[in-house]
């Protein structure tokens, strides 16, 4: 097994991603955790306590954060606040880190995206789809992605960008509709308004995504812009009432009490190919 850097191992996906690497069966050796944390909230890494933006131009950061082969980069600002200033203040920093690794010898790069980077669709979402982003962190991580595979066009460096979309599981950790569902449920309501939930989008599990994510991440056979997704559509309806059910809750949505805003794709999925083909080669 080679050596895996992994920043941003505390939030909400990252502390699923070390869950994955360790029930996966790697040793803490190989596993080397970064985060500004004190300590790892999962066990099973060697773990190391640093800003890595605040240190992502020093010249020897790839030595001690102990020569990977492989970065996992996860660790992102703000991620649950869309318009956050701290996307575009830290977009320099995540590219000067990706480029220090890349310079100083890692041979695999990979980087959590989101279907954010492309705004307004219809339909699947492919590693082809044009990227209009309407939200500053979409337009970060947009730029971010360009960047990275501009620069490493050309480089012995197999480099994976993560596309993921949306991500259910952990409710309670997440700032979704689904967390406040249990808020509100906390709270003694008995109703919630709602829009009428038609749209369709894909949602995948907190836990799935995390090994779609450790097995992207350690081959470097499929490359480039990978959906890390269901590849499913499934109305958000469906998928309240099937959290609800789920969940044995008593509160009910009212559907239709909002309407539906003008905005928002009737439907939007990612295209699955790339990441079945990884996970049946992973069996």
């Amino acid at each position: 097994m080679k050596k895996v850097l992994i920043t941003g191992v505390n939030g909400y996906i990252g502390r699923k991603v070390v869950q994955a690497f360790v029930d996966a069966g790697w040793s803490a050796d190989k596993l080397l955790l970064v985060d500004m944390g004190p300590e790892a909230l999962v066990p099973g890494g060697t773990y190391m306590q640093m800003n890595v933006l605040a240190h992502a131009a020093e010249a020897d950061l790839y030595k001690q954060l102990g020569e990977p082969e492989a970065a996992l980069h996860l660790a992102w600002q703000d991620g649950f606040n869309h318009n956050a200033d701290s996307h575009l203040h830290n977009l320099e920093a995540h590219f000067l880190f990706l480029r220090n690794m890349a310079d100083a010898g890692c041979s695999s790069i990979s980087v959590m995206g989101t279907m954010h980077e492309v705004g307004y669709w219809e339909g699947a979402i492919t590693e082809d789809t044009p990227c209009n982003p309407q939200s500053l962190y979409g337009i970060a991580k947009n730029a971010l992605r360009q960047a990275t595979l501009a620069y490493c066009a050309g480089k012995p460096i197999s480099v994976k960008w993560l596309r993921a979309y949306y991500i259910t599981g952990d409710d309670a950790a997440s700032r979704s509709i689904f967390s406040k569902i249990l808020g509100w449920e906390a709270e003694g309501k008995e109703t919630f308004a709602f829009t009428t939930g038609k749209n369709l989008y894909d949602f995948i599990d907190v836990n799935t995504l995390a090994r779609q994510i450790m097995q992207a991440s350690v081959q470097n056979t499929v490359e480039g812009i990978i959906n890390v997704c269901s590849g499913q559509p499934i109305s958000l309806k469906d998928k309240v009432e099937q959290f609800i059910a789920e969940k044995g809750l008593r509160i009910r949505p009212e559907f239709g009490a909002f309407p539906d805003r003008p905005y928002d794709s009737p439907g939007v999925w990612g295209d699955a190919g790339k990441i079945n083909q990884i996970m049946s080669q992973s069996l």
